[in-house]
């Protein structure tokens, strides 16, 4: 404890929230490793606010992302947007996000929510609510999203008061969150997808990640991509990037832990890794550190995961990503999002839609706010303007997520 302690008292590490306590419960799970796990959370912790990727969203006289912001983020493949959404934003996702929960299902397969009425998504033909065991890790060392999972995670044992699943992703989320609309729609970070991705970006997919304290499930290390690794026009961007918004914050014990500059490397054999590294401790990996109204950018090729959340701090993730158009027109898909059709320009147009309608949800909300003006959809005939109905058009639009 002295160790923790001495790092936390350090001047430039003041924007760290103290989780000693969480850090302690986290270790005493992993017995005869609590010590190896302790000392990994604590000097993860200390190189990831070490690292120069974090500050303001900043834009130059031109308009024009800065430089050293690119930079950072080229060079790690990620970056941390410091206070993007104010207090006020965060309330209205809180709110939002409470009664999404009052209509979670009552348990796993269950038709209605714990007042007997309709559970969300219960009418979808998309996947839309995902459970888990908790504290457990649903997809390491599975066939799912084509077995990009390679290793399986420690699973701590949850608490006997614990229920035995609990929710972990809620895909398709902007169908059910008018928040997570407003939020997918924020100007300064479309300009952010439009310097790396080119004007005519292409959306991706949409969630939000639940972890819960003493129930959230692990996610194994992997990475994202799946269509382009030996693509002869392979580059570092080729996969697209997730934005990352933190309602509550970020921790070491609850957050997402990369290796920085991985995404350059091409597809790693993660369980040689992990058999070299003697553990699932990756010794170059480092936890996302943030404070509620951060937003990360991440780029898919990088290696990330996230092990189960054994601390007393939640992580809500509001999730979402933007692809290159080049990497998605006329590509057949890898079928993990969605079914693995041919993307094509009508497809690619009827899934920006979404973004269409995020950006006029926003300005219903935000009316003094400079709106992101989105070329693919300038001259659409769409009526995009935010109604009582909106959410009921984006019914099942995830069935067309870009998943490459």
């Amino acid at each position: 404890m002295i160790v923790l302690t001495n790092y936390l008292q350090k001047e430039e590490y003041s924007m760290i929230k103290d989780i000693s306590a969480s850090i302690e419960a986290c270790a005493a799970h992993y017995g005869d490793n609590a010590d190896a796990m302790r000392q990994y959370l604590i000097e993860g912790q200390a190189k990831a606010v070490a690292l120069p990727n974090r500050g303001p969203l900043t834009f130059d006289k031109h308009g024009q992302l800065d430089k050293g912001i690119l930079d950072a983020y080229q060079t790690y493949g990620f970056y941390i947007f410091e206070n993007v959404l104010d207090k006020n934003e965060l309330a209205d996702i809180e709110q939002d996000l409470a009664q999404l929960k009052q209509r979670f299902a009552s348990e796993n397969g269950a038709k209605t929510n714990a007042d007997g009425e309709p559970a969300l998504g219960v009418d979808c033909k998309a996947p839309n609510l995902l459970w888990a065991k908790s504290l457990g890790d649903p997809l390491g060392g599975t066939p799912i999203a084509n077995g990009r999972h390679q290793v399986k995670l420690f699973e701590p044992t949850a608490a006997s008061s614990a229920p035995k699943e609990s929710p972990f992703v809620l895909l398709g989320s902007l169908q059910f969150s008018p928040a997570c609309l407003r939020v997918y729609a924020q100007p300064e970070l479309l300009k952010v997808a439009e310097a790396i991705n080119g004007k005519d970006f292409a959306p991706f997919h949409e969630c939000l990640f639940i972890k819960e304290p003493g129930l959230g499930a692990a996610v194994s290390w992997h990475q994202d991509g799946d269509t382009h690794w030996d693509a002869p026009e392979f580059d570092a961007q080729i996969h697209g990037f997730n934005f990352m918004a933190q309602v509550y914050g970020s921790t070491a014990v609850n957050g997402v832990w990369v290796v920085p500059g991985s995404h350059k490397k091409g597809r790693i054999d993660i369980k040689k890794l992990v058999q070299d590294t003697g553990s699932e401790r990756i010794a170059d990996a480092l936890p996302i550190i943030c404070n509620p109204g951060d937003v990360v950018i991440c780029n898919r090729q990088l290696l990330h995961g996230s092990f189960a959340n054994t601390g007393f701090e939640p992580r809500i993730t509001i999730n979402f990503g933007f692809h290159k158009r080049t990497s998605v027109l006329d590509v057949k898909g890898a079928g993990i999002h969605s079914e693995a059709v041919v993307f094509n320009e009508a497809l690619i147009e009827k899934r920006s839609h979404a973004l269409g309608y995020a950006i006029e949800a926003r300005k219903a909300q935000y009316p003094n706010e400079t709106p992101y003006q989105y070329q693919p959809l300038a001259h659409s005939k769409v009526d995009f303007s935010w109604q009582s109905n909106t959410l009921d058009k984006l019914k099942d639009y995830n069935l067309l997520d870009l998943s490459i």
